[in-house]
């Protein structure tokens, strides 16, 4: 599906737009909603009022990427936030545009790299 690095960030609206709006209108949102500058590389997803579409934006240096998909038997399931914008990963992005919760996704826990001794015995 979508191939992401991590330097690029996800920004979701909370509240539903308007789904007529193209690459024009949804760039305004960027700016006067999740008060991001579009340009920046950076991810932006925005749904509609019965949340089965949803639109993603994004800028690759040459031009805006538009992506638009429709779920046919059920809806997508976004996160619940107090601002006008939250902020996801991809892979929490990779679970809601295949139709489930992120929410309810449990995450193995995270490794943590063991520290190697100051000297490495044998040497001197």
């Amino acid at each position: 599906m979508l191939n992401l690095p991590p330097s690029v960030r996800i920004f979701v609206a909370t509240q539903p737009v308007d789904m007529r709006k193209a690459i024009d209108g949804l760039a305004a949102l960027v700016v006067d909603i999740l008060d991001q500058s579009p340009y920046t590389g950076h991810l932006f997803v925005f749904y509609g009022r019965p949340r089965d579409r949803v639109k993603l934006l994004v800028w690759d240096r040459s031009g805006f990427w538009l992506f638009y998909k429709r779920l046919e038997k059920s809806r997508f399931l976004f996160p619940k936030a107090d601002s006008a914008s939250c902020e996801m990963d991809s892979t929490e992005l990779t679970l809601l545009l295949d139709g489930l919760d992120p929410a309810l996704a449990e995450r193995a826990p995270r490794l943590r790299p063991r520290l190697f001794p100051r000297s490495i015995p044998g040497e001197a």
